[in-house]
C-alpha cells in the first residue's frame, strides 16, 4: 500500500479552521491536537482523577465476551485496570454492515493513535469505540450504497421500526438479515474472497441477538487482533456504573444548559453557527420509556422544578429523577451534550476522535466542561481516507482527470465537457430549424382554426405536441447513438464518479467497507493498520 498525503479543505468552514489549528478557534479547545507535549499535560490531569477502573475492565469483559476476541484483547483489558493506563476513544452509530466507511476510517484512527501515543508517552493506551446504541434514529443505520449498472443506489435493511426505541433493544430477524445481506454481497460481484465473506456474516447473524449485536461482532472480526475494546451506550449494565454522574447532570440540568448557550453565543460573536440545537429549558437526558419501547427527551421547568417530556405526558420531581438515577439508571440515557459529560467521568480519555461534525459541537461544551471543574480531552480530527483502486488510477490516467479535483467535486463536470464535445452542431441546428419551422407552421394554422373551428383547438394543440414529441424522440437517439461509440469512455468517468465522489459526496460518506474487502479480502484492513499515518488533518489517498 503506497499513501499519498493532500490538503483538501474539510466538510465544514470550522473544521477546516481547526485543522489549522488558528489562536481564533483554539480558544474554543483546552488542547492543541497537533502538539505533542499537550498530551503530556493531559496525562498529567488524568493522573489527578481517578476512575472505576476494575468495575469498567470487568464491564468490557463481560460485554464483548459474545463477540470475536484474541489475546490482544485480554492485554487492553488488562491494561484499562492499570493506575497510569489511558485511553484513545471515539464513537458512531451501530451501522448496517458497519454503515458508511468512516466508520471503519474512525476505528483505524483510534488504533493507529493508541499505538503512537503509547510508545511517545511510554504508559498504556488502549484503543476504545463507543458504539451508539441508545440512539433512537433507525432511519440513519438501516442502510447501505452500493453500485449498481453504474449508478449508486441506496438498500435499505427491509425490517419496520416504527417506534423510537433504542437500536439497542432492536432485536435480529436471523432469516431475514442474512438473505438481505446475501443481496448485498452479491451485488458487490464474485470475487475469491465472497464465500468466506457470506460464511462471515451468516456467523455473525446467527450469534447476534440485536441489530448493535450484529455490528459489534462485524467490527471486533475485523479488529480483534489490534486490541480495540468496545462498549455499546445502550447497554444496562454500563448505566449502573453511569447513575452517580446521571445524578450530578440532574443536579446541575440549568447549569449545563446555560453554559452551552453562552459558548455558543460565544462562538456566534466570532461568526460560527452553532450546530447543538438547545432550548432554554434543555435537561439534555432522555427518558426511556420500556414499557412503550419509547426513548423521551426531557425539558426542564426550571420554575416547577419540573423534568417533563412528550408535551406534558410525561413528568419527574427531581427527587422522581434523582431516584431514576440511582434506583433505575438503566431508564436514562445521555443526549449530544452530555454524553461527552459522561465519557469523560467514566474513562482516563487521553484523547478524543472527531467527525468534522462532531469537532464543531464538542466546541460548544467547552464551557459545560468547565463548570464541573474538567478539561475536553485533545479532539484529534480523525483519518480522513480514500482508497483508490489501481484500476480507477489507470482510468483517471487515461482521461486526464486531476485526482485531487475529483476528490473535491467528482467528475461529473468533465464528463459534460466531453459530452458537449460530441455533439453535432450542424445537426442541433437542423433540429433547432425544424422544430421552429415547425411550430411556426402551427401558429398560422392555429390562427386560420380558430376563425371557424374553434373546438378543434384542443385537437390541434395535441397533435402538436406529438409531432414535437417525436422530433425529441429522433434527436435524443442520434444522440444516443453517438455516445454509444465513445460508450467505453463515458463508463470511464463514471466509474471514477462511483468510485472517489459516489451521489455527490466523497467516497468515505457513501460507500461500505465490505465491497472493497469482498474485492481485496480480509487482509486489506490489516494491511490498512500497517500503514503509518500522520494526524495532520491530510486527506489520505491509499493506493490499493
Amino acid at each position: 500500500m503506497e499513501i499519498l498525503n493532500l490538503s483538501l479543505p474539510a466538510t465544514n468552514r470550522f473544521a477546516t479552521e481547526y485543522l489549522e489549528q488558528t489562536p481564533e478557534i483554539q480558544r474554543y479547545f483546552h488542547y492543541r491536537f497537533n502538539d505533542r507535549l499537550e498530551y503530556e499535560k493531559r496525562l498529567t490531569e488524568i493522573q489527578q482523577r481517578s476512575y472505576m477502573r476494575n468495575e469498567l475492565a470487568a464491564h468490557i469483559e463481560g460485554y464483548m465476551d459474545k463477540f470475536p476476541a484474541s489475546e490482544k484483547v485480554m492485554e487492553s483489558i488488562k491494561k484499562l485496570k492499570e493506575k497510569n493506563s489511558t485511553v484513545i476513544i471515539g464513537g458512531q452509530q451501530a451501522g448496517i454492515l458497519t454503515g458508511p466507511l468512516y466508520t471503519i476510517h474512525k476505528i483505524i484512527s483510534i488504533i493507529a493513535l493508541a499505538k503512537q501515543k503509547e510508545r511517545e508517552l511510554n504508559v498504556p493506551v488502549v484503543p476504545l469505540f463507543w458504539i451508539a446504541g441508545e440512539d433512537h434514529d433507525y432511519q440513519e443505520v438501516n442502510h447501505i450504497f452500493i453500485e449498481r449498472n453504474n449508478k449508486i443506489e441506496k438498500k435499505i435493511y427491509p425490517e419496520k421500526v416504527i417506534d423510537k426505541r433504542m437500536v439497542s433493544t432492536i432485536e435480529l430477524n436471523h432469516d431475514l438479515c442474512y438473505q438481505w445481506v446475501e443481496g448485498i454481497v452479491q451485488s458487490f460481484g464474485e470475487t475469491a474472497h465472497t464465500k468466506e465473506l457470506l460464511q462471515v456474516f451468516e456467523k455473525a447473524i446467527h450469534e447476534s441477538k440485536t441489530f448493535v449485536d450484529f455490528f459489534a461482532w462485524i467490527v471486533m472480526h475485523l479488529f480483534k487482533d489490534s486490541g480495540l475494546l468496545i462498549i455499546d451506550s445502550g447497554d444496562e449494565k454500563i448505566r449502573k456504573l453511569e447513575k452517580e454522574f446521571f445524578i450530578k447532570q440532574i443536579n446541575n440540568s440549568r447549569e449545563i444548559t446555560k453554559k452551552v448557550k453562552e459558548q455558543q453565543e460565544v462562538l456566534k460573536s466570532s461568526g460560527y453557527e452553532h450546530t447543538i440545537d438547545i432550548s432554554d429549558q434543555a435537561a439534555n437526558l432522555f427518558y426511556y420509556d420500556q414499557e412503550n419501547n419509547e426513548r423521551i427527551l426531557l425539558d426542564y421547568n426550571f420554575e416547577n422544578n419540573l423534568f417533563i417530556g412528550k408535551d406534558g405526558q410525561i413528568q419527574f420531581t427531581i427527587e422522581q429523577m434523582l431516584e431514576l438515577a440511582g434506583e433505575f439508571p438503566e431508564n436514562l440515557s445521555n443526549n449530544v451534550v452530555t454524553r461527552p459529560l459522561m465519557q469523560e467521568w467514566l474513562f482516563p480519555t487521553l484523547s478524543f476522535i472527531a467527525g468534522p461534525g462532531e469537532i464543531a459541537y464538542w466546541a460548544e461544551l467547552k464551557q459545560a466542561f468547565e463548570w464541573f471543574g474538567l478539561k475536553m480531552p485533545p479532539i484529534v480530527p480523525r483519518l480522513n481516507i480514500t482508497l483508490l483502486d489501481r484500476s480507477i488510477e489507470t482510468d483517471m490516467v487515461e482521461l486526464g482527470l486531476d485526482l485531487r479535483e475529483i476528490l473535491m467535486i467528482g467528475a461529473e463536470k468533465q464528463k459534460r465537457d466531453f459530452l458537449q464535445t460530441l455533439k453535432d452542431e450542424n445537426l442541433d441546428s437542423l433540429f433547432e430549424s425544424m422544430k421552429q419551422g415547425f411550430l411556426s407552421n402551427y401558429e398560422k394554422l392555429e390562427t386560420y382554426i380558430a376563425k371557424g373551428n374553434k373546438g378543434m383547438l384542443p385537437l390541434l394543440k395535441k397533435n402538436e405536441g406529438k409531432v414535437i414529441d417525436q422530433i425529441v424522440f429522433l434527436e435524443n437517439k442520434l444522440e444516443q447513438y453517438a455516445h454509444r461509440k465513445y460508450e467505453v469512455v463515458i463508463n470511464k468517468y463514471d466509474r471514477v464518479e462511483n468510485a472517489l465522489w459516489p451521489s455527490g459526496s466523497p467516497q468515505e460518506r457513501t460507500l461500505n467497507g465490505f465491497f472493497f474487502i469482498n474485492q481485496h479480502g480480509p487482509a486489506l484492513i490489516n494491511d490498512l493498520l500497517d500503514c503509518t499515518f500522520t494526524f495532520d488533518g491530510t486527506h489520505k489517498v491509499i493506493r490499493i
